[in-house]
């Protein structure tokens, strides 16, 4: 087993899967979705951690190689057939995955087992050549046994390999699921913090490209460069020689970039053949080029001035709040656009920058003007309240705990048709919105029944709203029935009674707002129909039994 701290390190294992993806090596990332994951590790929740880690990881990925994206437990709570491959194996779907795993629920159970032979079955593993990354930060809920499943993979596989993260897990929990990995020839290893990201990298790279033992030689003679340039921020600013980029191209006879020689990264210095060549500088978003002429006998000493500024942001939902991780930061820089996450370093061309800040619903734009070597450092305000939802069959009475419970939040104004605007869908109790400042409407569907809460958001304030049902539960078992059809006991003028809902089961269990319905049952082995009166109460469960 292998000791490394957070989930990047699970993800960066896809930075040794590109140089393999080039040899038709094909991947699957299968992310835990379980309601776990809203678990906390450094005052942040556990998917946050996992969603900027993967983002970062799929920034090294090359653009072709071919990752697939699963997840389980991201649409019903309860559920072990909660499995599905959202993104399949493709080149360029770096993409695809960010935008699944920033949208998706956390709420299930833990079918890891099948999910990780889903996705072997999924990349065609008895024919090619597969590889899974499976990131879990709990054991198997849903009677799986992994450890057989590795041997059975293994065996039946042309190159099956599954790497295993335990995000969280303590020893005993990651030996529960480290044969998974280890049954197929691949790793387990254990993330708990962000101090080990160094090691993080270390392993990783070493997994996927070892570097080979040095063979003992003689001192070599200090070496001649004939080209040594400099890059700095500005005109007249300190070099820079890290984090930078050098991409060296063969110049065209139009003066353009032509074959690419090499890319060389910090303070570079280097031997060229002589000709001429195109050279980029990179640091950040800000990039700059000219042409160089290598001589014989001569150093090329080109000075490259990206004419850039740092601009540290730090994104808040309200003045004082902590900085937001989950916040989504798009630049606007001359000449280009960039997307960050959360607390942010980033290098842009100087000029007027445009930034725009969003977390939950909340969104705000601000302009900064960004001088060549110049740092700026400011919070961005987006300005939200943090609400938190739940529903209640009475008022004061039983919490309604079901999965399949939704909340709508929708405008309180009504447009002139009657209709309200909505502004955000959640799922399951506990439904978490963050919205801006403003009157809202919160509407809970269980099932029949429907209610509304009218509530206000103020900037910085939280806030619980609870939606009172006034409902219950009404189970109906009808044996040898082919249909339960539930009716309102009213009719209307022309005599006749409104359908509420059916089912063509000998059972039948909804939640259904209180009031008095009727039963209807139809039989195989008879013409008509039978009616049974009930009256369902709200907070209360209704058995009828139909003979």
């Amino acid at each position: 087993m292998f000791r490394i701290s957070r989930c990047i390190a699970a993800c960066l294992l896809l930075v040794g899967m590109g140089t393999a993806a080039k040899a038709a090596d094909r991947a699957i990332v299968i992310l835990d979705a379980s309601g776990s994951m809203w678990a906390q590790i450094d005052g942040r929740p556990k998917l946050e951690i996992a969603r900027k880690s993967l983002r970062t990881a799929l920034q090294s990925v090359p653009a072709d190689a071919e990752i697939g994206f699963m997840a389980y437990g991201h649409r019903e709570k309860g559920s072990c057939q909660d499995i599905e491959l959202i993104v399949p194996p493709q080149a360029g779907s770096a993409s695809a995955i960010v935008q699944a795993a920033d949208s998706m629920k956390f709420l299930g159970k833990t079918p890891l087992t099948d999910a990780v032979r889903s996705a072997a079955e999924a990349l065609k593993y008895t024919e090619d050549k597969a590889r899974v990354i499976l990131i879990t930060d709990g054991l198997e809920t849903c009677g799986g046994d992994p450890c057989a499943l590795g041997e059975e993979l293994k065996a039946g596989g042309v190159d099956f390999t599954a790497h295993v993260v335990g995000f969280g897990l303590t020893d005993e929990e990651g030996r529960q699921v480290a044969c998974l990995a280890e049954n197929t020839g691949g790793k387990y290893i254990s993330a708990s913090d962000e101090e080990g990201l160094k090691e993080a990298l270390a392993v990783t790279v070493a997994e996927a490209d070892p570097a080979p033992e040095p063979e003992p030689e003689a001192e070599p003679e200090p070496a001649a460069f004939n080209f040594q340039p400099t890059v700095v921020m500005a005109e007249g600013g300190e070099p820079i020689t890290d984090g930078n980029s050098w991409e060296v191209y063969k110049a065209q006879p139009d003066g353009s970039a032509g074959e690419q020689v090499s890319i060389e990264y910090g303070d570079y210095k280097g031997n060229l053949e002589p000709g001429d060549y195109v050279i980029r500088a990179r640091l950040g978003e800000a990039r700059t080029e000219q042409r160089v002429a290598i001589e014989a006998g001569k150093v090329a000493e080109p000075l490259f001035v990206l004419n850039a500024g740092t601009l540290i942001v730090h994104p808040r939902p309200s003045e004082g709040a902590e900085i937001s991780e989950g916040a989504t930061l798009e630049f606007e820089y001359p000449g280009g656009e960039a997307t960050e996450y959360g607390d942010t370093r980033v290098i842009l061309p100087a000029g007027e920058i445009r930034i725009k800040a969003r977390i939950g619903k909340g969104s705000v734009s601000e302009t900064v003007k960004l001088a060549a070597g110049e740092t700026v450092e400011k919070d961005i305000i987006v300005g939200i309240g943090h609400v938190a939802v739940n529903a209640y069959y009475t008022e004061g009475g039983e919490k309604a705990d079901n999965p399949g419970i939704g909340f709508e939040v929708v405008s309180a104004k009504k447009s002139l048709d009657g209709t309200r605007e909505s502004v955000a869908h959640e799922y399951g109790p506990d439904s978490q919105f963050q919205l801006p400042a403003g009157d809202y409407v919160v509407v809970a569907t269980l099932g029949f029944a429907k209610a509304e809460q009218p509530f206000t958001v103020k900037v910085g304030e939280a806030q619980n709203v609870d939606v009172t049902l006034n409902a219950g539960v009404l189970a109906v078992s009808a044996p040898g029935a082919e249909s339960i059809e539930i009716l309102e006991a009213r009719k209307n003028i022309e005599g006749n009674r409104k359908s509420i809902g059916h089912s063509y089961d000998e059972d039948y269990q909804t939640v259904i707002p209180a009031g008095d319905y009727v039963v209807v049952t139809r039989r195989s082995d008879s013409d008509t129909p039978s009616e049974t009166k009930v009256t369902v109460k709200a907070g209360e469960r209704t058995e009828v039994s139909v003979p």
